[in-house]
């Protein structure tokens, strides 16, 4: 078979060299032509046809993020950002995932860079899965101008009045993986637990009561023999007294969302995801109303600094509240906490609620923060109602962890439907591990998450 055909844009002619030589190491690919800007970027894709593009984000004439929207409206084809480390790189990376880049890359500083080759073999892996895949999503239309979604986009209703009705969604049917992935025989209904025997005049015991003091952005003790070191402890209560001046004199719409979170909560939800999981994220937490009555914890594999950026892009699309999670952080309903790069997150209890826990544990599954260790933290709170999601992303991560959560009675668990992935693997491992309740395209799951805050 002839190999991909891959074009390399960057305004520099040393990383253009550089990039080309670690693409080349690999015999599947071959460079087809280089470009120095946007501008020649567009004409090389409707020339040369390439497989595949990885493509700067700052260049002269025209930069990648408007050569992405242009080549996505025209030839879509898979894009690999190359991104530096800067809060605006981070920043802009996270905007080129929403607009369709296939995933991203950090841009190795030179040739003679201690990580050069594992960058290259980085940069090989996620060519091979975007030339494989070729799926892609239709581009969230986005007004540049107020970083909001554009007119009609989205519209935020309050939980009782949410626009899905509940007999529409009752009238939704879970989508049916292909059985070319599947052994029909495997996917069976979940099997009935014993909480569900339980007599329905049976009342539901409160979790906790609102502890007093205790305020939106306040941090639970930490305990540095079982989490992270007493250094981290130390940097987590010096930043709590900024970070209270800093809410006071928040923007009223984040005054707004923080008005909204409370402690006691009864359902939890926990979603796992990887590549294409910004937008799909993006999909699911901006359809989501304002007063959605469970805390979200999230993990998204992602380096660390992207994972901050990507909290504050879904926080300015969202209804709810988003924020990268911190050591202590109280979990409250109304939040969503993304999990940082670099860290793993856990849910944590003690007697003021429930918290989140980091730690800088070995990798899962290849991955920091693993969904694997997300889930597996949930198993012990049986008292809450908890719901697993798993979407978009390559590999089993979050699958053995799918598996301790529905054996310890999980109330719902959700998969992206391999019509709506970018990459089919995360979520086609838990199918064909466990029993999932639903197989959901990705505009649905928002809707099935509303519906079962309600039983």
């Amino acid at each position: 078979m002839a190999p991909y055909r891959v074009l390399v844009v960057d305004d520099s002619g040393f990383m253009r060299k550089i990039i080309s030589d670690l693409i080349v190491r690999d015999p599947q690919f071959t460079i087809v032509g280089t470009a120095r800007n946007g501008l020649e970027a567009i004409a090389a894709v409707n020339e040369l046809k390439p497989d595949a593009v990885t493509l700067d984000l700052e260049m002269p004439e025209m930069n990648g993020i408007e050569a992405l929207q242009r080549i996505m409206d025209s030839n879509p084809i898979p894009i690999i950002m190359l991104s530096g480390i800067s809060e605006d790189n981070t920043r802009e990376t996270i905007k080129a995932l929403q607009f369709g880049a296939f995933d991203f890359i950090r841009k190795p500083s030179s040739a003679v860079s201690n990580d050069i080759h594992q960058v290259g073999e980085l940069l090989i892996e996620k060519l091979r899965i975007a030339v494989l895949t070729r799926r892609y999503q239709p581009v969230i239309a986005i007004d540049e101008k107020t970083e909001r979604p554009a007119a009609g986009v989205k519209a935020s209703k309050p939980f009782k009045r949410i626009a899905i009705e509940q007999q529409q969604l009752n009238q939704v049917e879970p989508l049916k993986a292909p059985s070319a992935h599947l052994d029909k025989d495997r996917v069976k209904s979940r099997p009935s637990r014993a909480a569900d025997k339980q007599p329905k005049s049976q009342a539901v015991p409160p979790l906790h009561t609102k502890p007093k003091g205790i305020q939106f952005g306040q941090r639970a003790p930490i305990n540095p023999n079982t989490a992270l070191s007493a250094r981290r402890a130390l940097e987590v209560n010096e930043k709590d007294n900024g970070k209270q001046q800093k809410a006071d004199s928040a923007p009223p719409d984040i005054k707004q969302k923080r008005s909204g979170t409370v402690s006691t909560f009864r359902h939890i939800v926990a979603i796992g995801t990887s590549t294409g999981g910004p937008r799909a994220l993006h999909e699911v937490i901006s359809s989501l109303p304002a007063d959605f009555p469970a805390p979200v914890l999230i993990v998204q594999h992602m380096p660390p600094k992207f994972t901050k950026s990507l909290a504050q892009r879904l926080d300015s699309f969202s209804a709810l509240h988003v924020v990268e999670a911190e050591q202590g952080d109280r979990v409250l309903a109304g939040v969503v906490y993304l999990a940082p790069g670099g860290h793993h997150m856990e849910l944590a209890k003690d007697s003021a609620g429930y918290y989140i826990l980091l730690t800088e544990q070995p990798q899962r599954n290849g991955h920091r923060p693993s969904v694997d260790v997300l889930f597996e933290s949930m198993t012990a709170f049986r008292e809450l109602k908890r719901h697993a999601v798993i979407m978009t992303g390559m590999g089993s991560d979050g699958t053995k962890g799918l598996k301790q959560l529905i054996d310890s009675g999980v109330d719902s668990t959700i998969a992206e439907a391999e019509e709506t992935c970018v990459v089919f693997g995360m979520p086609r491992s838990a199918i064909e591990a466990v029993s999932i309740e639903k197989v959901l395209p990705l505009q649905h799951i928002a809707a099935q998450l509303v519906q079962a805050m309600l039983k």
